[in-house]
């Protein structure tokens, strides 16, 4: 009898705020991942759907994606495609999510429907052949319930924090709502957090970073993702920054950051242990 996969560890990329780098990090977190070699599963849960495009799926192939898995109408196994980077895989999304919190609002699991869709993946024959070791959950701007189905679905979230003078002021309201999940999920953890678009030659960047670390402390992750022109290039092309420039800084960065969330996790599972 073959033994079953290990579940895999779910990180729920959130941040209410738009335009922090979520996105851009769920997709090159994931390529340096499965890059080190994990086998990474992003679920597009955000209606815009630019992790989706991002990771080179068309509009046009996205025939199951994550509302048709929400909604219930299929499983997650269904919805999942691969991409052009060895060891990763995405659900994409489409607008149609848009309209499922109406649809579910008056069900009474509407806040854990990704969660059984993920309980429903590890029971899959798709997960016995691939054993998947991370879910990456992209969720859209806004705390909303398709955000709180990733938060109840996740063991920790992992926060993108843009270098800007609001940094802090929206990380609070973040906090408080992870709070609140608590009750839906007393697992979830704040895994860390990530500084994102620093410029090193503006004053505000630097105060930022210093302001971040001496609030959240060790919550926030060494790694510091700089503003970079290949990484927004990327997406255009379809591809992780990582595919279309290993060499420049973010894709760098990226990879520094994964080397850093699999320390993390050693860590917790040996405190666990």
């Amino acid at each position: 009898m073959s033994m079953l996969p290990e579940s895999p560890r779910v990180l729920a990329l959130a941040n209410q705020k738009g335009g922090v780098g979520k996105t851009t990090t769920a997709i090159n977190l994931g390529t340096a991942l499965a890059a080190i070699g994990e086998k990474v599963l992003v679920i597009d849960l955000d209606p815009q759907g630019n992790a989706s495009t991002g990771l080179g799926i068309e509009h046009r192939d996205r025939g199951v994606s994550t509302y048709e898995v929400l909604s219930g109408d299929c499983s997650l196994a269904e919805a999942v495609r691969e991409t052009a980077v060895q060891r990763l895989w995405v659900a994409p999304s489409t607008m149609d999510l848009l309209g499922l919190e109406l649809e579910i609002a008056s069900t009474s699991d509407r806040a854990f429907r990704l969660r059984n869709a993920v309980e429903g993946l590890t029971r899959s024959r798709l997960f016995q052949e691939i054993g998947f070791t991370y879910v990456l959950v992209d969720c859209p701007p806004s705390l909303n319930l398709l955000t709180i189905n990733a938060l109840s679905a996740s063991h920790s979230i992992l926060v993108p924090l843009q270098c800007e003078f609001f940094a802090l002021e929206g990380l609070s309201q973040l906090l408080s709502t992870v709070e609140q999940v608590n009750a839906l999920n007393s697992e979830l953890t704040i895994h860390g957090i990530v500084l994102t678009m620093y410029d090193s030659r503006n004053n505000l960047s630097s105060q930022v970073v210093a302001d971040v670390r001496e609030t959240m402390g060790d919550a926030v992750y060494e790694t510091v993702i700089p503003r970079n022109v290949r990484i927004s290039e990327a997406p255009s092309y379809g591809k992780p920054a990582l595919l279309y420039d290993l060499k420049c800084a973010g894709s760098q960065a990226y990879l520094r950051l994964a080397s850093e969330i699999i320390q993390r996790e050693r860590e917790l599972r040996r405190v666990a242990a």
